[in-house]
C-alpha cells in the first residue's frame, strides 16, 4: 500500500514539475516576445519610484499585457533593485525584456523634454522642446528671448525637472565677446568669466550642460574642442592651402565663416582668397573691416561707409595686402576644412547673388 502511495506521489510530483517547467518556459517566451505597444511612448520614471508602480504605468499605457509576468521577469533577471529615474523611449512592439533593460541601465534616459539655449551671432533665444515618441523628433513648445520676453511657465516648470536635458547651441561665426555675453545670459549656469578668450579659440557646437555648471569650465571645454579641430584640420591640409601656420589657418577660416553661411560655398570662397593671396592681391572682404570697427564686441547694425573702407586698421583688408593679425570670429569645422583644402578654381571675385549665395568670376566685369 505504501509503495502505491509513494508511487502516486512521485508521479504527481513529476507531473507538477513538468507543468511548472512548462509555465516557466511559456512565461519566459512571453517575456521575450514582441509587446502590444503600437506606437512608441516616452515612459517617465520619477525619482523614488518602485518597479511595481512602473509596471502598472506600463500596463496603463499598453506597453505590457501582464504586470505580474513583467515583475516576475524582472525578479528572475535580478533587476528589481536597478530601476533608474528618467524619461525612457519605449519603441513600438518592445519586449518586456527590452523594457526592463532600458529602465535599469544608466545613461539610457533618451526622451522627454530639453531646453536649448541658442547662442546666436547677435542674440540668445531659449527653446523648450518636447520629444514626439512616434516620430522621435523634438518640436518647440515654447520660445523666448532672455531679458526681452516674459519667461514662459513651461520653462519655469521644467528647468528643475531632473530628466530635463539642457543644451547650449553656439552659432558658427560668433565672436568670443558675443559667446561670453551669451553665456552670462544662461541663467542656469554659475561663475563669472573674468576675461574674453582670444578670438577663434572657442568651438561653435552643441554642448549638453547641467544646472549649476560653471561658465569658466564651459569656456575650457570649448577651447579644448577648438584645439582638437585645429590640429585635425592642420594635419589634413592640402598643397592648395595658402596658409603656412596654424594661426593663419584660423584667421582665414574665420573670414570664410563670416563671408558665407552656405556650407557648399565655403571651398569656393576659400579658393578666391587663396588665389588672391598667391597673387599678392588685397582680400577686400567687408567682415574684416567691420571687425576693425567693432572688435567683435557688437554688431555694426548698418552698412559700411566708403570712408570706413578706406580707413586703415590692422584688420582692414581693403588697405592691408595680407591676412589680418587675428581671427575675426570663431569658425566651425567646415570653414577650417575649406581653409586647408580650397577648391581648385580660377576665381578671384565673388558677389552676393540675391538668393543668399554668391556668384563667382575671374574678372571684375
Amino acid at each position: 500500500m505504501w509503495k502505491a502511495v509513494a508511487s502516486n506521489a512521485l508521479s504527481f510530483f513529476v507531473v507538477a514539475l513538468f507543468l511548472l517547467g512548462g509555465i516557466i518556459m511559456m512565461g519566459r517566451e512571453t517575456y521575450r516576445a514582441e509587446g502590444p505597444l503600437g506606437t512608441p511612448i516616452c515612459l517617465k520614471v520619477a525619482s523614488g519610484s518602485n518597479m511595481d508602480s512602473v509596471a502598472g504605468n506600463l500596463v496603463d499605457q499598453g506597453a505590457i499585457t501582464s504586470k505580474r509576468l513583467f515583475l516576475f521577469g524582472v525578479d528572475y533577471a535580478e533587476k528589481s533593485q536597478d530601476l533608474k529615474a528618467g524619461s525612457f523611449l519605449i519603441p513600438a512592439a518592445a519586449t518586456m525584456e527590452e523594457i526592463t533593460n532600458t529602465i535599469t541601465t544608466s545613461g539610457r534616459s533618451t526622451c522627454g523634454t530639453e531646453i536649448v539655449y541658442r547662442l546666436g551671432v547677435t542674440r540668445t533665444t531659449v527653446q523648450v522642446r518636447e520629444l514626439d515618441p512616434e516620430t522621435n523628433r523634438f518640436t518647440a513648445s515654447a520660445r523666448f528671448q532672455p531679458g526681452v520676453d516674459e519667461t514662459p511657465e513651461t520653462y519655469t516648470k521644467l528647468i528643475d525637472e531632473p530628466d530635463t536635458k539642457i543644451r547650449l547651441a553656439i552659432a558658427e561665426g560668433s565672436t568670443s565677446w558675443r559667446i561670453v555675453q551669451a553665456l552670462n545670459e544662461v541663467a542656469v549656469m554659475s561663475g563669472e568669466i573674468s576675461e574674453i578668450p582670444a578670438e577663434g579659440t572657442l568651438a561653435p557646437d552643441s554642448y549638453e550642460i547641467k544646472k549649476g555648471d560653471d561658465r569658466n569650465a564651459m569656456i575650457a571645454r570649448m577651447v579644448a574642442s577648438q584645439d582638437r579641430r585645429l590640429e585635425n584640420a592642420w594635419a589634413n591640409r592640402s598643397p592648395n592651402t595658402p596658409v603656412n601656420t596654424r594661426e593663419e589657418l584660423m584667421i582665414l577660416a574665420s573670414i570664410i565663416e563670416k563671408e558665407t553661411g552656405q556650407a557648399e560655398e565655403r571651398p569656393q570662397v576659400a579658393s578666391v582668397f587663396a588665389n588672391r593671396l598667391r597673387q599678392g592681391m588685397k582680400l577686400q572682404t567687408d567682415p574684416t573691416v567691420i571687425y576693425g570697427i567693432t572688435k567683435g564686441e557688437a554688431p555694426l547694425g548698418r552698412g559700411l561707409r566708403r570712408s570706413e573702407l578706406a580707413r586703415p586698421t590692422p584688420w582692414n583688408t581693403y588697405v592691408i595686402p595680407a591676412l589680418p593679425p587675428t581671427p575675426i570670429a570663431n569658425p566651425g569645422i567646415a570653414a577650417l576644412n575649406a581653409a586647408v583644402d580650397p577648391a581648385g578654381t580660377p576665381y578671384i571675385f565673388f558677389v552676393a547673388d540675391g538668393t543668399g549665395g554668391h556668384a563667382f568670376a575671374e574678372t571684375l566685369a
